[in-house]
């Protein structure tokens, strides 16, 4: 059975009703969304152009009440921002990387090949330079915080892995009682960062990887996972999940993704999963 979740900040009612009755579909309204059955259309193209509004079919094989893991990319997804590019502000530095962020998240440059680019022009920059990007600059997205609660009070675990670095992940990880975090280690020296980080880098197979070992050690199948992202080094990591999520993401994740949240925020993934 087809199932159609409506929602965002502009839907009402009527409104759900109303594309309900064009997709010839029984529509429930469950106030924060809406859950639309039997359909006898499945073209939803033209009508996301016409409603400001997130439209999603629900994976056929997903069962949303089976879920017992979310795993989320961290920059621009759990996060308002790009670390990597505010930590280069700090060194006038900005643009050049951010362009260079910008291409690796269309998926115009390999994963790993940006990260080098990027973290070598960061190097002699003061390590406490971090703490004020983090103070100064790292704001969640709309809605993470709900959205994290819930889902933890509801036994699903939360994960965080990202391309970025431990040093936010670490943070995040404490202050959101997450259960798993992956990221890159940036090298330094006397206090100064070097231009290269320690060990393996966290790029689009070590994404992937990451929630493959956390469904293994939870004992779950990768059917029961939820995983979240924005640009094109997560679309492997989406791949494996039961249900993959774009969030505010790139045309080519959007595409690839089997939903995508547009119009609400990090809370529209309680919608997926069909909570109040």
């Amino acid at each position: 059975m087809t199932q159609i979740i409506v929602q965002g900040p502009q839907l009402t009612q009527q409104l759900a009703t109303e594309i309900a009755e064009k997709l010839d579909g029984q529509c429930q309204w469950k106030n924060r969304y809406a859950l639309i059955e039997d359909t006898q259309h499945a073209d939803l193209t033209m009508l996301r152009k016409l409603y400001a509004v997130d439209i999603n079919v629900l994976p056929a094989d997903f069962v949303a009440e089976e879920c017992r893991l979310i795993v989320m990319d961290m920059d621009s997804t759990l996060i308002t921002i790009e670390c990597i590019d505010e930590i280069a502000d700090f060194m006038d530095l900005k643009p050049q990387v951010a362009a260079i962020t910008e291409a690796a998240m269309r998926g115009e440059i390999d994963f790993e090949t940006s990260l080098k680019q990027r973290v070598a022009l960061l190097k002699g920059l003061p390590v406490d330079m971090l703490d004020r990007v983090y103070n100064e600059r790292l704001m969640l997205n709309p809605g993470a915080e709900l959205m994290l609660k819930t889902v933890q009070q509801a036994g699903i675990k939360t994960a965080l892995v990202s391309g970025g670095f431990t040093f936010f992940t670490d943070k995040l990880k404490k202050r959101l009682n997450l259960d798993f975090t992956q990221a890159n280690v940036l090298e330094n020296e006397n206090g100064y960062l070097t231009g290269q980080v320690t060990g393996d880098i966290c790029g689009a197979q070590a994404k992937a990887d990451f929630l493959i070992k956390r469904c293994e050690e939870l004992n779950i199948d990768k059917s029961q996972s939820i995983a979240i992202g924005d640009g094109a080094n997560d679309l492997l990591m989406m791949a494996e999940a039961g249900m993959s999520v774009a969030y505010h993401a790139r045309p080519k994740v959007q595409e690839a993704a089997d939903t995508a949240l547009n119009f609400c925020g990090l809370d529209g993934v309680l919608g997926l999963l069909q909570r109040p």
